[in-house]
């Protein structure tokens, strides 16, 4: 297995902003806990699902911490003239005639959409086949019962 995860710029801050904000909530998760401790038996029938609370809030930011010591960022690599991780790429979705932007970047980063644009991962059906193509290539990919054709339109960093 790859011991680096590489990430975008932009990704690398969006994921230190979650890891910051996860921090905060694990302080106020603990905080609230230690209240239902100190509550009398009455007022503590929140204890278990605080406790459940600290410990999903304790994973993510295990999670994150792993992801974040890991990243290599992303640096221009080169000319625009195929796809690679990072790239912002305009694909035209042949039958139905439909554009569509999206970023190409690593699972880490993944998203439906953030600022309008969606991110999808390089391990998707989509993401996978994006590597290394150029504008006016198309590609076909099978996404789960229906075969869909693609051409890259443009790409840019």
């Amino acid at each position: 297995m790859n011991d680096t995860t590489r990430l975008t710029r932009e990704g690398y801050e969006r994921l230190q902003r979650a890891l910051n904000q996860e921090r905060q909530r694990l302080d106020d998760a603990r905080l609230t806990v230690q209240e239902q401790l100190e509550a009398n038996e009455q007022e503590s029938l929140g204890l278990d699902e605080a406790q459940r609370e600290v410990m999903v809030i304790e994973d993510r930011i295990t999670n994150l911490e792993d992801i974040l010591a890991r990243a290599v960022i992303i640096e221009d690599e080169g000319p625009a003239d195929h796809v690679r991780l990072g790239a912002i790429v305009t694909l035209r979705e042949q039958a139905a005639g439909r554009e569509m932007r999206v970023q190409l970047v690593s699972p880490a980063e993944a998203t439906a959409a953030i600022d309008g644009l969606p991110r999808i991962s390089s391990e998707s059906p989509v993401g996978a086949a994006l590597p290394m193509r150029k504008v006016g290539e198309s590609f076909t990919v099978e996404l789960g019962r229906r075969t869909v054709t693609y051409e890259v339109l443009s790409i840019s960093y």
